[in-house]
């Protein structure tokens, strides 16, 4: 997810600006749901092309993103806002008439990121707390203190594809037996001493830190449900933009999308084959940002979009 300033445009647009908005095929009138407002940078594209009937809806779990989206709804009556995660979408009243488009901006924000206090970044030294929602649930530091050295190696292993999980969980159970892992800087050193970085760029502590955030969050299963909510709530020819920033939420984004657009491969031990309705359409493959993008905001190198579009179906047969 990029991120852009409170109140007025930022010096620059959000990652893959132009590629979301011509993904969505704003209609004037159309009502449209960003599910991670962030900073409002997608948002105010989507408002700059809606006329005075069309509306948008925006979700965030952050209480920062949300003081931005209040004033933007101060001062635009289109924009409407609602506390939470996309992965509830569904059960906002607002949603209920349908929506002609749908937005996410996956992973941590640039704010997040930048601000130490959340403790989201490694090279910023803050409490070790991690939380989109910063008034729900346990921190990073809490969950560390009492997860068992399985649970910290599996989440390392499933979430950050960390070969040496194991290693790290160890070290982390007998480093909190003797002084708790309260700070980011913390974690990132005691990594970096399990882990020396080598010839490599990349921190020791980048996929360890990847993971923790995705647990802690709960993002790929708010993910899942998530995409089945925008599904359920697009109407027939309405798009659904999705960015991903890792190969898991990418990977879980493009099963998806082919999942509802093509019919599973024939199984030959079958012996009647399952009839196949698509939901969804493909709108093109991944999209990824320009060397002009990447010049100017090198965190879009890993981003990924996916379009699809919501299909009618009329007698189990799309239109």
């Amino acid at each position: 997810m990029s991120g852009v300033g409170a109140g007025k445009p930022a010096a620059h647009l959000p990652v893959l600006f132009a590629e979301v908005m011509d993904g969505l095929v704003v209609k004037r009138d159309g009502i449209y749901l960003d599910g991670t407002f962030g900073r409002g940078g997608h948002a105010r594209g989507v408002l700059q092309r809606l006329g005075e009937k069309g509306r948008l809806l925006v979700m965030d779990k952050d209480p920062d993103a949300i003081a931005v989206a209040t004033q933007m709804a101060d001062a635009d009556p289109r924009l409407s806002w609602h506390r939470g995660s996309f992965a509830g979408l569904a059960a906002w009243p607002a949603t209920a008439a349908g929506l002609d488009g749908v937005l996410l901006d996956l992973g941590v924000s640039s704010p997040q990121l930048d601000v130490a206090e959340r403790g989201f970044s490694f090279g910023k030294d803050g409490p070790l707390d991690m939380r989109m929602d910063p008034d729900t649930g346990e921190s990073a530091a809490q969950w560390l203190a009492h997860a068992s050295e399985k649970e910290i190696a599996d989440v390392l292993w499933m979430h950050g594809e960390e070969r040496q999980s194991r290693r790290i969980a160890r070290a982390i159970v007998a480093q909190r037996a003797e002084v708790p892992l309260q700070r980011t800087a913390q974690l990132a050193a005691l990594i970096a001493g399990v882990l020396p970085r080598g010839d490599s760029k990349t921190h020791p502590a980048t996929r360890s830190f990847q993971a923790i955030r995705i647990h802690i969050n709960r993002e790929l299963a708010d993910l899942e449900a998530g995409l089945d909510a925008a599904l359920h709530q697009l109407k027939p020819g309405g798009r659904l933009a999705v960015i991903s920033f890792h190969s898991l939420e990418d990977r879980i984004v493009k099963q998806f999308m082919a999942r509802h657009a093509k019919a599973p491969p024939a199984n030959r031990r079958m012996p009647v084959e399952i009839a196949f309705t698509p939901t969804l359409k493909l709108v093109g493959g991944a999209r990824k940002a320009g060397e002009a993008e990447l010049a100017d905001n090198p965190r879009a190198r890993s981003a990924v979009l996916r379009v699809a579009e919501k299909l009618a179906v009329h007698g189990g047969v799309a239109a």
